[in-house]
């Protein structure tokens, strides 16, 4: 089995497939209409025939209160791993991209937070190679 397709909530899909594409680096992939429906997906540019992540507009209040719950406890709706978090830091905040946190070593990794203007905060992991 192998993981194909997770999705975030967002409160605007254009909003959304701007800042994935434009300020994260990733691309469009499945962008299709039916009547008030629109499924919406972008994948890794590293790995673009990977997992996708659905924009899924949030209009079911159900969702839309676990959104903003874990929101404001301070989870991420979704983590995205990364070589170099730094690197990927830098290159972001010059995109404009607002961080809750800035690249913090934890254990045996590397984090930073930020949000998506859609609703989410999101978390930039990078695996810290430990040798014995």
């Amino acid at each position: 089995m192998k993981i194909k397709l997770t999705s975030v909530y967002v409160d605007d899909q254009e909003k959304a497939l701007r800042f994935y594409t434009e300020a994260l680096g990733f691309v469009k992939k499945a962008d299709f209409s039916q009547g008030p429906f629109r499924w919406l997906t972008v994948a890794s540019a590293e790995d673009p025939d990977g997992t996708e992540l659905q924009l899924a507009l949030n209009n079911n209040p159900a969702a839309k209160a676990y959104q903003q719950a874990i929101f404001q406890q301070g989870q991420p709706a979704a983590m995205f791993y990364t070589d170099d978090v730094h690197t990927d830091y830098d290159r972001m905040k010059a995109r404009g991209v607002e961080f809750t946190m800035p690249p913090t070593d934890v254990t045996a990794s590397k984090i930073a937070m930020l949000k998506d203007t859609c609703g989410n905060l999101i978390q930039i992991v990078q695996l810290v190679r430990y040798s014995r």
